[in-house]
């Protein structure tokens, strides 16, 4: 792994420190210009990765233009004294400003007297909840979780090392907040990189206040601003989705033969794919896919085939044995090593080939209401989007019909026009058949959901998100002459 350059190599620089614990972040720093335009911009970049800890990935990291090492190993909250009054904070801010997605999660995946002391915070939370203390009680808290050491190699690192920024990538993870904690406490200037357009309506609530943001697109700018009061006062910056710079570099395209050997499958036949989403959260996924599976082998689509792709978070490398007996018209894709614990997960340039041209060269993509949708949209390929349960009893089937209708960042994608949402697995399989014949439907819809969603769609979203690196360390050089 790359050491660190000497301090006196890097004399009158500024420097930057940017954390990635997920593959989906590495995506967005190794594939794209981002590391490459600090660079050229007279700017040190020290990483700290999980994934730069596997050997597998020593090669990728090493060709960077930074500096890289893997995370620092960062301890839990203890749960009496930080967890739960971390959860009674989240759920004031959850009944005071009642987020469709939040409020819909929470009537769906309820805390249950059974849980005990879960169910008594949030009950003592709906009772004073009308007291509007909320920013009191986040104040407070996030004044009691910084003071908690959680990593202090981070917290050494940080100050024999001192970098001007330090950029979370991760700011809802476990591992992240526990380093920007020691990075905070050190008067070290933070920056948050909102992710993924689903984290702040979604996700539970940041730990810390920043002082500075990224996000991809204007609205998620202003969903930022409505449910963080404090970036009110805060440079927020808008970039585009870094993520999906790399389906515009001609490197990563490969022709429907080159695409077609490598996954097993024929260049002829029309490709449907099938994007199974996390399991963690709707059990029901794999059964979607197996339903098309059976279409498919029965001939009800014609002479075509399937890829079912899993999530490369959530690949274990056992859906493949939930489709063992179908044809070799079904592949199910390996979208990682099997037995690699998460964090150490990365992608390398055949990953990201393979994503990229599963998109490509799709004539079809079905999915239940995931970021998949975006991906075939800027492909311009046609979308089918789940909108009943198929597990047996769907027992999630109100759920996904609230996903498609109400929560914050795909009812939009949904309500479109831009997906074909379909109630039925005959309905799944009758949209599928109608755009293999006119996959010109709705293309308006998914031209739309692109610019909705990425906001740019150029190919150099990396490039704007370290503009905004610049412009936060020159407004920040500003600051200090002013105090000065």
């Amino acid at each position: 792994m790359k050491r660190y350059p000497s301090v006196a190599a890097r004399r009158g620089n500024s420097r930057v420190l940017v954390l990635s614990s997920s593959l989906l972040i590495d995506r967005m720093l190794v594939h794209t210009d981002f590391l490459h335009t600090l660079r050229e911009a007279g700017i040190d970049v020290d990483v700290w990765a999980s994934s730069a800890q596997n050997v597998t990935y020593r090669g990728l990291w090493d060709v960077q233009p930074a500096s890289v090492r893997p995370l620092p190993e960062v301890q839990p909250f203890r749960q009496l004294f930080h967890n739960y009054p971390r959860r009674f904070n989240e759920a004031l801010w959850d009944l005071r400003q009642r987020d469709p997605s939040r409020m819909s999660m929470l009537r769906h995946r309820p805390v249950t007297p059974e849980t005990r002391r879960l169910w008594l915070i949030d009950r003592l939370a709906s009772v004073l909840a009308p007291l509007g203390i909320e920013r009191s009680v986040e104040n407070a808290l996030e004044h009691w979780l910084m003071r908690y050491e959680r990593s202090d190699q981070a917290t050494k690192l940080l100050s024999e090392n001192r970098p001007d920024i330090v950029l979370t990538t991760g700011p809802y993870q476990f591992e992240q907040p526990g380093i920007m904690a020691s990075a905070l406490r050190l008067g070290i200037k933070t920056i948050a990189l909102i992710p993924s357009w689903d984290n702040i309506s979604t996700k539970k609530r940041m730990l810390f206040k920043y002082d500075g943001y990224i996000v991809w697109s204007h609205k998620l700018r202003d969903e930022l601003l409505e449910r963080y009061p404090h970036t009110r006062d805060r440079p927020v910056y808008v970039v585009g989705a870094p993520q999906f710079d790399v389906f515009f570099q001609a490197r990563f395209q490969q022709t429907r033969s080159e695409f077609c050997a490598a996954q097993g499958l024929s260049p002829v036949r029309p490709l449907i794919v099938y994007a199974v989403g996390s399991p963690n959260f709707l059990t029901g996924e794999p059964s979607g896919a197996l339903a098309m599976a059976r279409s498919v082998d029965r001939g009800d689509l014609g002479d075509v085939q399937l890829l079912v792709r899993p999530h490369p978070i959530h690949d274990h490398g056992k859906l493949a044995q939930l489709f063992e007996g179908f044809s070799d018209r079904v592949k199910v894709q390996e979208t990682s090593v099997p037995g690699t614990p998460l964090t150490a997960r990365s992608q390398d340039e055949d990953q990201i080939r393979e994503w990229v041209n599963t998109f490509r060269h799709a004539a079809v993509v079905v999915n239940l209401s995931s970021t998949v949708s975006v991906d075939a949209a800027i492909c311009d390929r046609p979308v089918v989007n789940l909108d009943f349960d198929p597990a047996p009893g769907a027992p999630d089937q109100q759920l996904i019909k609230e996903i498609n209708r109400e929560w914050t960042h795909f009812s939009p994608i949904a309500q479109s026009g831009g997906v074909w949402l379909v109630n039925s697995i005959t309905e799944m399989v009758d949209a599928v058949r109608t755009y293999l014949v006119q996959p010109e439907l709705h293309r308006e819809g998914r031209r739309w959901i692109v610019r909705h969603v990425c906001e740019y769609s150029d190919g150099d979203c990396g490039v704007r998100m370290a503009d905004a690196l610049r412009a936060f360390l020159d407004s920040r050089k500003v600051e200090s002459s002013q105090r000065v």
